[in-house]
This record gives C-alpha cells, structure tokens and sequence, in this order.
C-alpha cells in the first residue's frame, strides 16, 4: 500500500490541534474525546489518510490478563519501528506501566523532549518526555509516509 506524503511538522501540528479534547475511552474525536489511541488514530486519519482497520472494541486494561502485546502487533502492522533511543518529532511511542506487563499507552513525540498524549481522567496535552516515560518507552514507531 502506498501512503501520501506527510511531514513530521504536520504530524506534530495535528496532534497539537488536538490539546484540550477530554479524555474518553475507545473515542477518536478532535475537540470532543479520544483516549491515547484514538488520538493517534485522528492523527494518522488527517494527515496520512483512512485508517487502515478499525480497532476492535478494548478494555482499559490493554489484554493484561493474557499478557497479549495487542496494541504493538497492530502498531507493528501499520507504522514503521524505529530506535527507541534516536526519537524525533511525530513519532509514535508506546509505553508499559511495568516491566513485564504489556504495553498499553501510547503518544506522539512533538520534540526530542516532548510528547503529546491523552491521559486516563484528563485532556489531551503536552508534557516533558521525563526520564519516568522514558523508563517505560516500550515500542518507537513512524507513521508511514513521514518525511524528514
């Protein structure tokens, strides 16, 4: 499948558009909710275009009880994996809680420092990538298409 070109700036001014939407679990609506997922899912809609499957209806808890890495095999299905060590502006990062457990939240670099994310019980925003995520930084990915 061949993807439109998008720019890393785009991708970051995206998820930027979509500070302050309220959180809401399984949501993907700029300005009305989204959970972490869905914020990646309204980004690559607007900037790389339909989203390539729908997700399946999901619990909170990310599949724990069966240790199933389901939201990295669907990332590893549609973005490109790149160095957790050598982040850059839109890329998608994926985070565990805990070693051992399965990775379950997941955000979009906005610099080498920063991230933009929704958090369970809050709003989209843009935090510091402190060494607290970068302990949990599981999985580094780019969406499809991305130019430098």
């Amino acid at each position: 499948m061949t993807f439109p070109h998008t720019t890393r700036a785009a991708v970051v001014a995206e998820a930027r558009a979509w500070i302050g939407t309220p959180y809401r679990h399984q949501a993907s609506l700029k300005g009305i909710g989204c959970d972490c997922l869905g914020l990646v899912r309204g980004v690559w809609r607007n900037c790389i275009g339909d989203e390539p499957e729908a997700p399946p209806p999901y619990a909170p808890d990310w599949a724990e009880a069966k240790g199933d890495e389901t939201l990295a095999a669907a990332a590893l299905r549609h973005l490109i994996p790149v160095a957790r060590d050598d982040l850059k502006p839109g890329d998608v990062l994926l985070f565990r809680w805990r070693d051992g457990f399965v990775a379950k939240h997941v955000a979009i670099a906005s610099s080498e420092r920063t991230m933009i994310h929704a958090h369970d019980g809050a709003a989209v925003c843009e935090i510091a990538l402190a060494p607290w995520w970068r302990r949990r930084l599981a999985y580094a990915f780019r969406f499809p298409g991305v130019l430098a």
